[in-house]
């Protein structure tokens, strides 16, 4: 079985650049911005950069790519300002994945900001819930992705995904990403294979293994539970290889696609999505 193993790809040059890019590095799947990921709405897509990017991505088999959206975006802001401009730059995104033909749009739940925990968790239901009635008929499907946890971060606990799914009126057009480096952070035991299997099993009685699409495949930089986002080369991190393994020989995932978005660089490697790559075949292969 071809597994999907992918990275986060610059669109530098345009959209289709990510897609050359990720079929010289053999990639299976893919993920990247739609535009800057710093600015609230980007350049209008082209009718021309649709077809080409289409076209390339029709010839490059890859399966299930992926953008993420912008980390402006705050869906469970409670400054009303802040969240009507969240809402229009998200429906925005969601379009631009949509004309992309791209499968999956990843976003974080949101940061409460001094609201109260219902309050933000319900404010994102809605925020989905009007994005959902602004794109009827989209194939483009919205993942939720479990953070770490800083600063009021929502989207930490399992609780966090299910919450929103369960607010959400059209919940078939959800699912959820997991990111190895974010529930680890978070305290989501990976270490050993009792550690994993509690995580997993966690997971799917409070989620639903059949929400979960995508995996994030990253190391983490700080200590389990520190709830800090840093990503870390795999292997090089307080995870180490062995939860990699787990994923990558876990039957229950091996049509997943998994996404790498680690560093690009080291300073003994300037190209290290090809080491990482590397790493995930040669852990499938043992399997």
């Amino acid at each position: 079985m071809q597994r999907l193993f992918g990275a986060h790809l610059s669109i530098a040059g345009g959209c289709h650049n990510a897609i050359e890019k990720a079929v010289s590095y053999g990639m299976t799947t893919v993920q990247l911005f739609t535009k800057n990921s710093n600015q609230w709405l980007g350049k209008a897509l082209t009718d021309d950069d649709i077809a080409i990017f289409r076209k390339m991505l029709k010839a490059s088999g890859l399966k299930y790519p992926t953008a993420h959206d912008s980390y402006l975006i705050n869906l469970a802001s409670p400054d009303e300002t802040l969240y009507r401009r969240s809402i229009e730059a998200f429906v925005d995104e969601v379009e631009r994945a949509e004309r992309l033909g791209l499968s999956y749009l990843v976003t974080h739940p949101g940061a409460l900001m001094g609201a109260s925990e219902e309050d933000g968790l319900k404010r994102v239901a809605q925020a989905i819930d009007e994005t959902h009635a602004r794109t009827p008929s989209f194939k483009v499907k919205i993942l939720l992705e479990a953070t770490a946890g800083q600063g009021s971060t929502l989207g930490y606990r399992f609780e966090h995904l299910a919450s929103i799914i369960g607010q959400v009126d059209d919940a078939k057009r959800l699912g959820v990403c997991i990111d190895t480096c974010h529930i680890f952070a978070a305290g989501y035991a990976l270490g050993t294979r009792s550690e994993y299997e509690a995580t997993m099993n966690e997971f799917d009685r409070i989620v639903g293994l059949k929400r979960l699409k995508l995996f994030h495949l990253n190391d983490s930089k700080k200590p389990f539970g520190s709830r800090v986002d840093r990503h870390e080369h795999l292997g090089q991190g307080c995870l180490g290889l062995e939860p990699f393994r787990m994923i990558v020989q876990d039957s229950k995932f091996q049509k997943l696609p998994m996404i790498l978005e680690t560093p690009k660089e080291s300073d003994e490697n300037p190209d290290m999505d090809s080491i990482n790559l590397g790493i995930l075949r040669d852990l499938a292969a043992e399997g």
